[in-house]
């Protein structure tokens, strides 16, 4: 018999990626319990509903984007490079096979305020990735203004390109970054 925690995370990883791939509502709980192998009685024993099990997907999302960009900058020596290795980890993003949108976005679109625990994970993630590119544009000493600005143009970028399937997005955003960064900078006396 698998142990609590390997069962919640197989269950927390199979709804994760049948929620991705098909959409919250599309996807009953049988079907997560046959992607999982986990009984759906131990199921409900670990999650008392489905909005519960899509907070915890959510919360799972949140670790893993904040864990990927912030190993997109591990190799960048400056604020500025690690500001621009957000648009460099999203190009790689865009470029999986899997890849369809924002999970946050995604989910946000179909449930709309109607799970106030969803739309509650899915505002944090949007705020602490907002914090996250302020604190970046503060390290690079420019200008407060231009952290939301970064912030349209990574969420835009996304959007754009889970839409369109234009896998281009993201380095056309890092352009337009690289222009505000740019522009912002202080000018030499």
């Amino acid at each position: 018999m698998v142990d609590d925690r390997t069962a919640r995370d197989r269950v927390v990883q199979a709804a994760d990626e049948l929620f991705y791939a098909r959409g919250v509502q599309a996807v009953g709980m049988d079907a997560v319990r046959e992607a999982a192998g986990v009984p759906l009685k131990r199921i409900y024993a670990m999650f008392a509903s489905k909005e519960e099990l899509l907070v915890a997907v959510l919360q799972h999302r949140r670790e893993s984007w904040a864990a990927g960009i912030a190993a997109a900058s591990e190799r960048a020596t400056t604020a500025r490079e690690r500001i621009l290795a957000i648009f460099d980890f999203l190009d790689a993003w865009f470029r999986e096979p899997t890849f369809r949108g924002c999970a946050f976005i995604n989910t946000f679109g179909e449930m709309g305020p109607g799970s106030a625990a969803a739309a509650a994970v899915v505002r944090d993630q949007k705020d602490d990735f907002g914090e996250y590119v302020a604190r970046l544009v503060s390290d690079a000493g420019a200008p407060a203004w231009l952290a939301p600005q970064l912030t349209l143009l990574a969420e835009g970028a996304q959007t754009t390109a889970a839409i369109s399937g234009d896998t281009t997005m993201a380095r056309h955003a890092r352009a337009a970054a690289e222009t505000l960064l740019d522009a912002a900078a202080p000018a030499d006396g």
